[in-house]
């Protein structure tokens, strides 16, 4: 408690029977002689007028002692309070939309530290990095959230996923209630039209690229109607397979789809190696008579052209090109035999006939002949 020097005591009581000046320790502090007092030197101050202007000095800063101390630090911590709500952050993957009385302001807070006043100021604050979104459930689950219908009247399991990013924070805070549920439902809606349109076998394999796409324009067009503030990035079809209880008729279908597609392909490749071995020879048997045709146009170009020459020399000359012809002629019959030609007039020559080597020459073939 405060204490109070107006009963001369001091802070440690009246001081027994010390008089009304009594400090403490039974004797009061000197106080300063007026001038009219004799010996007027300067005194000290008195210590006890110090803590009394220092009380009056606290009264006044805080009106009712320590009741009002109490009250200061009633008042620094609302203050306190305030800044810590007053002063906000917004992270670099965030932006901040402030409001006054509930109704959103203009202006988007960027990243870094910010200020308003609340509590008639309020701030939401909204992640603007790419976001992903899974839709549909796996085969193995007993979910029939994927379970959809496609143009052949095959039932399919499609689980993928939407990809998407807040480009306006005011409107996908205030123009939508849920917008994480409102994407998927817009996105389930959009996959089941874009399916109910195609055969299973394209969801399989062999369009989900152009399914992807059409989903991702449904999904947009469809959130900009209702002024989202999303931008959808992609969608990836992460898994599209039959319901578990005819996975396996499935499967049995896809292995012979498989074998179907492998016969042809080997039967093409059989196909394009017989026919290019048919190609090839062929090439060959053409270049052959081509080239048979030109050796044999040209021979026959020569022998007309040497039966020319030789008529023209013997009309110029019969008997000699007559004479000439016949002796090329014999030579060319003679030259090949083993035969020894004798004239008539030969003189000197002594006949001979080699009966051992006739027999032997005429054994030869019976021996050959067994």
């Amino acid at each position: 408690m405060p204490w109070s020097n107006q009963n001369g005591g001091g802070p440690w009581g009246g001081g027994g029977g010390n008089n009304n000046n009594g400090g403490p320790w039974g004797q009061g502090p000197n106080r300063p002689r007026g001038n009219g007092g004799g010996g007027g030197g300067k005194q000290p101050p008195d210590l006890e007028d110090i803590i009394k202007r220092g009380q009056d000095q606290f009264k006044n800063l805080v009106p009712g002692g320590l009741g009002g101390g109490m009250g200061l630090i009633v008042v620094l911590a609302v203050a306190g309070l305030w800044l810590t709500q007053a002063v906000y952050t917004v992270q670099p993957d965030e932006r901040g939309v402030e409001m006054r009385f509930g109704k959103p302001k203009d202006e988007i807070s960027a990243p870094g530290l910010h200020f308003h006043l609340w509590p008639l100021e309020t701030v939401e604050k909204v992640k603007v990095t790419e976001q992903q979104q899974n839709i549909g459930a796996k085969v193995a689950s007993n979910s029939t959230a994927g379970l959809m219908l496609t143009g052949d009247q095959n039932i399919v399991n499609v689980q993928f996923s939407v990809l998407y990013t807040v480009s306006d924070p005011k409107a996908y805070l205030f123009n939508l209630e849920s917008p994480p549920q409102t994407l998927q439902q817009v996105a389930e809606s959009a996959m089941r039209e874009v399916v109910g349109r195609r055969p299973a076998q394209e969801i399989f394999r062999d369009a989900r690229q152009s399914i992807s796409v059409d989903v991702r324009n449904i999904i947009q067009g469809t959130m900009d109607s209702y002024g989202s503030g999303i931008s959808i990035n992609s969608v990836a079809i992460e898994d599209a397979a039959p319901p578990r209880e005819v996975a396996d008729a499935f499967d049995e279908v896809q292995r012979a789809e498989q074998d179907e597609d492998r016969f042809v392909e080997e039967a093409n490749q059989y196909s394009n190696q017989k026919l290019g071995q048919a190609r090839g020879q062929s090439a060959q048997i053409r270049e052959e008579a081509a080239a048979y045709k030109d050796r044999v146009v040209k021979e026959a170009d020569g022998e007309a052209q040497r039966f020319i020459s030789i008529y023209d020399q013997y009309t110029k000359a019969p008997d000699v090109t007559r004479t000439r012809l016949y002796i090329e002629t014999m030579e060319q019959v003679l030259k090949k035999s083993n035969k020894v030609i004798v004239d008539e007039q030969g003189q000197g020559v002594v006949p001979y006939l080699p009966l051992n080597e006739i027999g032997r020459m005429g054994t030869q073939p019976a021996q050959g002949g067994k």
